[in-house]
């Protein structure tokens, strides 16, 4: 059910960051789980493997209200080494998808975006992975994974930033100082972002194979045996899905998919939605993303066992009702999370936690 969102879309990203969060995720009431955790997740004993994934958990006040409301695993959002400005508002925008599935060759035709919120939910969101200072985010972030209660933990998500020279091998130097700093934090599993546009290359990392097993070798070379896991966008080649997982696969204990699928973004008059250079093209999530999720935890769960590897499937895409958490799990998700569905339905972790005892 839809209701007033923790993220306000109407605001900048600068004023959700400072006033939010919104809504329920404001009403300071406290979902308490009985018993004992149920399931062990990375490590982790946890009453319910689902949580919010990088994006919407803007800094420690998100994520605390999300462990309130019974998301047991909360993501904050990705970080950097640095100060990043967030792309202007807007940063969301609803966007109207006349097809049950948002196929790659629907998102190429181009999606018409708007104000007007309406279910089944779909947007657009477009924020250039802002970062504050690591003087900020460490604290803040060791904060929120103390916050945690029992059968719950926070993931702590990060990136490499480029510099103006190009310098691959500063970039790569880059993302195990993010990993370091966030190691520092205290946080119990860390998060490489390679599903964000890869700043060398102009693709998303996680279709580099050899770039990003370099990064991700160097990573745990520095973190040691703390977890870590990767997220990773929509594969179309099933080929080059296999030499990723083949290359990478024994290097990560987690691997969450998807993020969003990239669309070209109209208003009414067909003019771009979003102001600014290279926003023409913005990643759609909610509702009609969902089979692509799924595909992808499929193909997974499936290279796991072909290659006999180990790690933990994380679902991500289009869960916004119980039936679509049960759905990732009956896939082959380990773990189930919500961006979208969880922004427009806080009470989405309890309504999950109500209908477990039936599935």
């Amino acid at each position: 059910m839809q209701q007033t969102p923790f993220f306000d879309p109407e605001k900048t990203y600068e004023d959700n960051f400072s006033e939010g969060p919104f809504g329920m995720f404001a009403d300071g009431t406290v979902f308490s789980q009985m018993g004992e955790p149920r399931y062990r997740v990375l490590g982790q004993a946890v009453h319910l493997p689902f949580g919010i994934p990088a994006g919407p958990l803007l800094n420690g006040k998100y994520v605390k209200a999300a462990l309130d409301k019974g998301f047991d695993i909360p993501v904050y959002k990705t970080v950097r080494t640095r100060k990043y400005a967030s792309a202007p508002w807007p940063n969301v925008l609803s966007v109207r998808v006349p097809y049950t599935d948002l196929t790659f060759e629907h998102a190429e035709q181009g999606l018409i975006a708007d104000h007007r919120y309406a279910e089944p939910i779909a947007i657009t969101n477009s924020f250039g992975v802002p970062s504050f200072e690591p003087d900020f985010w460490q604290a803040d972030m060791a904060d929120a994974s103390r916050y945690a209660g029992r059968g719950q933990f926070v993931v702590g998500s990060f990136q490499g930033t480029t510099n103006r020279n190009g310098d691959i091998d500063a970039y790569i130097q880059d993302f195990v100082l993010a990993a370091r700093l966030v190691q520092e934090t205290g946080v119990k599993v860390l998060e490489a972002n390679l599903s964000c546009p890869n700043e060398g290359t102009g693709h998303l990392l996680c279709y580099d194979t050899q770039r990003s097993k370099t990064i991700l070798g160097a990573i745990k070379n520095a973190i040691g045996d703390l977890p870590l896991c990767i997220k990773i966008g929509y594969f179309t080649d099933q080929e080059q899905l296999t030499r990723f997982i083949t290359e990478v696969g024994s290097l990560v204990q987690g691997i969450s998919a998807i993020n969003t699928i990239p669309a070209k973004i109209v208003d009414e008059q067909g003019q771009p939605a979003l102001p600014g250079a290279g926003r023409e093209r913005s990643g759609v999530c909610g509702h009609p993303i969902k089979w692509a999720g799924l595909s992808m935890v499929q193909k997974l769960a499936a290279l796991r066992q072909q290659l006999d590897l180990s790690f933990t499937v994380i679902g991500v895409g289009g869960v916004t009702t119980p039936e679509d958490y049960q759905e990732y799990i009956d896939a082959g998700a380990e773990v189930v999370m919500s961006a979208t569905g969880a922004m427009w339905n806080p009470g989405l972790a309890q309504e999950i936690n109500e209908a477990s005892s039936s599935f």
